[in-house]
């Protein structure tokens, strides 16, 4: 399989007349289109054999209904009650199927989650197997041409039989009923519908099961924690080279036969780009002939965080582009499956790796930022990175935050993909729990970002107590753009937007221009 990496320099999706993006359903869903369906509105398009697959599939459902068989959820009870009849009329099937599920709790889902979970809720009921009904897909391509986001609460998937609750809630939503966002502004949902000229949504025949019966939730929070952990990888790899350079260090840590010798690919990849990055830079020669491992086994460290998230990227991309719902249905071969491909296993995989990635890039930004300030191991630069000891005080705040925050990720990057609990009276005696897992991973790479961005900050501010500067050009080229984001810290001064200005310039850099591009962020 071919994956396309957002890291590269790829044309965004092209907009229509209006400016908004347009993603064409018959190709493959990426992370980069995640993430565009998370900023704002998109237009989805679909072909004339993508609306008859949907309407095809529809019918068949119908009709398979109407000759007395037996579809779960259609004509039967949910879960462990399958054994029983359903209730008299789709409609009344639909609402209690719903009804049941809206027992979700804790604080709202990021709108930007729902917004792609929405989409890609749409490529995989786009695949014609679901038997979702024409009108309720146009109603959820009309959504995503607005503002709107589904108000969703954190707590109540199991990543099993589908993000049930949380797709429950969205659905709801759709309908006009609870909360959603517009704007980012949250308000009652038939508001919300109303100010973007959107009608409520209805449910046909099993339109409500097709809806939230799939992993959309999973996949999509593992999509946009896997894209923004990929730009990660390349922040680490500018910022070790900035690192390196305003120390003096020795670029041969990176000397590409030892990297050779070490066999492992994307270490080499890696190294490749630190040489790049550091082409130019005069060593001071008065550093340690060995440099701490923070610097020393960088390449090592980096290398194999691309590599699992290489891994990463297969999974979510298979993922983005399956058909996840229970049962399909084959309308060209007159079959009906009831299976499990609901069951989010490879993703909650996947997102637990992604968390430990993030926790040990983490780990190394941090202890980069600490070797910055350690009079013993800074090249001379002063205690703390303060312009004048004792009457300032530098990054010290800044550097507290940053330990506490990768004190927090190492907690949260505990594997919960085999922590399966029975539930549903054992019909779902095992689950994956993938939807903590995805959602976990996307917390743990909001907060690698973070601290990736306090460490541009120490390193722009070592740049200016420094008489040498960055001596490698292109080093030089990065310190120059955080110095136009990030004032010198002269006097003190509050450091928390500074921070976030950091870390938004190091993405752009790491979308931009990235130095190492090996890891594939999408499919």
């Amino acid at each position: 399989m071919t994956h396309q990496d957002v890291l590269d320099d790829r044309p965004e999706a092209p907009a229509g007349p209006d400016g908004t993006p347009v993603l064409e359903v018959t190709g493959r869903l990426t992370t980069a289109d995640l993430e565009t369906a998370a900023r704002g509105p998109v237009r989805v398009a679909m072909a004339d054999d993508t609306a008859e697959r949907v309407a095809a599939g529809h019918a068949y459902m119908l009709s398979c209904v109407a000759e007395g068989r037996d579809i779960y959820g259609v004509t039967t009870g949910f879960g462990n009650l399958v054994g029983f009849a359903g209730r008299a009329t789709a409609h009344e099937q639909s609402e209690g199927f719903l009804n049941f599920l809206t027992a979700g709790h804790g604080r709202d889902l990021p709108p930007e989650v729902m917004r792609a979970t929405l989409l890609a809720r749409v490529w995989s009921l786009a695949k014609g197997r679901s038997a979702v009904s024409p009108a309720a897909l146009r109603t959820l391509v009309a959504v995503l041409e607005t503002s709107f986001a589904p108000a969703v609460p954190r707590m109540g998937s199991v990543g099993a039989s589908g993000d049930l609750i949380p797709l429950a809630y969205a659905v709801r939503a759709m309908q006009g009923q609870g909360h959603a966002y517009v704007d980012g502004v949250r308000v009652p949902a038939a508001e919300a519908l109303d100010r973007c000229g959107v009608g409520p949504l209805h449910l046909a025949g099993r339109d409500a099961v097709a809806l939230v019966n799939g992993t959309s939730v999973t996949s999509a929070a593992a999509g946009l924690a896997l894209a923004s952990l990929a730009r990660s990888v390349n922040t680490a790899v500018t910022l070790t080279a900035l690192l390196a350079d305003l120390l003096g260090s020795d670029p041969g840590f990176a000397a590409a036969p030892t990297l050779a010798a070490f066999g492992h690919r994307h270490g080499e990849d890696v190294a490749a780009a630190l040489r790049a990055l550091l082409d130019g830079t005069a060593p001071t020669g008065a550093r340690p002939l060995q440099e701490p491992y923070s610097i020393r086994c960088s390449p090592q460290l980096i290398g194999a965080a691309a590599g699992a998230l290489d891994y990463a990227a297969t999974v979510v991309g298979d993922d983005l582009n399956g058909i996840n719902d229970n049962p399909l249905f084959f309308a060209e071969d007159r079959v009906v499956t009831h299976g499990g491909n609901f069951f989010s296993q490879p993703v909650a995989f996947a997102a637990d790796s992604m968390s430990t990635v993030a926790a040990q890039l983490a780990n190394l930004a941090e202890r980069q930022l600490d070797l910055l300030t350690d009079t013993h191991r800074n090249s001379g630069l002063p205690p703390m990175l303060a312009t004048e000891p004792g009457r300032q005080h530098g990054v010290v705040g800044m550097q507290i935050a940053a330990t506490a925050t990768v004190a927090a990720m190492r907690r949260a990057a505990t594997p919960i993909s085999g922590q399966s609990l029975p539930t549903n009276g054992h019909n779902q005696d095992v689950v994956p729990l993938g939807t903590q897992a995805a959602l976990t991973a996307l917390e743990q790479a909001e907060h690698l970002r973070w601290v990736q961005g306090a460490l541009g900050v120490a390193l722009r501010q070592a740049g200016h107590l420094s008489a040498r500067g960055a001596t490698a050009p292109a080093c030089a080229a990065v310190l120059g753009e955080l110095g136009g984001a990030v004032a010198p810290i002269d006097p003190d001064r509050p450091l928390d937007v500074d921070v976030q200005r950091a870390a938004a310039l190091l993405d752009r850099l790491a979308a931009r221009r990235a130095p190492w591009r090996g890891a594939p962020a999408g499919a």
